[in-house]
């Protein structure tokens, strides 16, 4: 690695940073400051791209003045010229002997990352505490990588002191916690998984907002109709999942946050080499319905698709919210309003799927037409309402009016809500002449 003084052992920060870059593309930055961080430029995968790494075992691993300015201006200098941040924080927090100038040089890192055009993916492979794991949650994209990983505001010590609870690294910030809480993205086995995970996650974004999106040849997808998943019974699941796979090129989803909301599947593919967005209900969880953590997902990954300018793809199966104490106590209005407010303000070209069924609220919720749907699809057996049939029975008591409450798709396309009802085997080619290049 060009620029790095050699001490003839590596650290875990050099290695890291030398298994991510293109070999001998990485130029260092600062090297001479030090203060526990490594800094620079180089090619990953023919990209141009800026990456820290942190010393965890330099004094502890904690922050200091001079190391937080080096992270500070690899985000801004890559910022000014487009290019898109690694960060591997390695950290206990702000560097007790320096005070408040530790927790400035935190401050102005958070500022950066918050300001950033650019996209900032954190790789945690070793704990992260206090400012350090704030840091990672600012950016784009956390993944968490090894049995070592660990992030939390504060450590076990520090809550026996105060709460009296005596609690492991791994139960109070591990990847299995943050894998379900949405805090971490992806989950590595070790810091050469993460490399190939930071390769993949970059192959699908632009290199800053705004700028043209990575295309790649065109693979087909998996063959097959793609609605042959679907059981004939419409209480029974299946998984979204196998159906994105006929859809997408060789089949290939880059699943975000698998295990946080499963009932909603967001992550990143390719139509004709085009990356896209597919986030789409999933029926094997809570048979599909929406709820507040739900909605925060798709929340949040909307959002940042619209960021990056990365087009949408919306899959549709959903019998509506889930109801009930819990979720009004989980406060599934405000998140429900969330994605409600993510899609109508998100201008990324965007096609909607029904393939199932779309009932009342979740129906509007899930980029319906009128919420600025690029265009809105529909397979033939689809139905979609204010509620299911058996619901309106249960709820109005009246059976004759069970079929006002829902109805087929071509009922929505004939009063102009859906804008096609379409054979299944011809979804990818009418998705790819709304997402691909344009």
């Amino acid at each position: 690695m060009s620029s790095v003084i050699d001490t003839g052992v590596r650290t875990t920060a050099e290695t890291r940073l030398q298994l991510l870059f293109d070999p001998g593309t990485f130029r260092s930055i600062r090297s001479a400051v030090g203060d526990g961080v490594l800094s620079g430029y180089g090619r990953v995968q023919g990209r141009s791209v800026y990456a820290w790494s942190q010393d965890g075992g330099y004094k502890g691993g904690s922050l200091g003045a001079a190391g937080g300015e080096t992270i500070v201006r690899t985000i801004m200098r890559a910022d000014s010229q487009g290019f898109p941040v690694v960060g591997f924080p390695h950290s206990g927090g702000a560097r007790l002997q320096e005070g408040i100038g530790s927790l400035a040089a935190y401050s102005a890192i958070f500022r950066a990352q918050a300001n950033a055009r650019v996209p900032i993916i954190s790789v945690i492979g070793g704990p992260c505490a206090g400012g350090a794991a704030y840091a990672s949650t600012l950016g784009d994209f956390t993944i968490m990588s090894g049995e070592a990983a660990t992030m939390f505001l504060t450590g076990p010590k520090v809550v026996e002191a105060v709460t009296g609870e005596q609690i492991s690294f791994a139960d109070l910030g591990g990847a299995k916690v943050h894998s379900k809480n949405g805090v971490a993205h992806l989950v590595a086995r070790d810091d050469v998984h993460a490399s190939d995970m930071i390769r993949n996650l970059l192959a699908h974004l632009p290199s800053a907002s705004g700028a043209t999106l990575p295309l790649h040849p065109p693979v087909d997808a998996l063959p097959g109709d793609p609605s042959e998943f679907l059981p004939e019974n419409t209480r029974q699941v299946y998984d979204v999942r196998e159906v994105i796979s006929r859809i997408v090129d060789a089949g290939e989803l880059l699943e975000l946050s698998p295990r946080w909301a499963r009932n909603v599947v967001v992550g990143f593919a390719r139509v004709e080499g085009s990356p896209v967005g597919v986030i789409a209900n999933q029926a094997r969880h809570l048979g599909g319905c929406l709820d507040a953590p739900g909605s925060e997902k798709g929340a949040w990954f909307v959002n940042m698709c619209d960021h990056f300018r990365i087009p949408l793809v919306v899959m549709v199966d959903t019998p509506g919210y889930l109801p009930g104490r819990t979720q009004e106590e989980a406060g599934v209005l405000r998140h429900g309003a969330s994605l409600l407010r993510a899609f109508s303000m998100a201008t990324v070209p965007r096609v909607t799927l029904t393939i199932r069924r779309a009932y009342g609220g979740a129906h509007i919720v899930m980029n319906s037409r009128d919420l600025g749907a690029s265009l809105t699809l529909a397979w033939p057996n689809a139905t979609i309402g204010v509620m299911g049939a058996s619901q309106a029975v249960e709820v109005l008591g009246k059976p004759e009016l069970a079929e006002l409450a829902e109805g087929p798709a071509i009922d929505a396309a004939r009063r102009g809500q859906v804008d096609e009802v379409i054979d299944p085997r011809d979804t990818r080619d009418r998705i790819a002449g709304v997402v691909g290049p344009q």
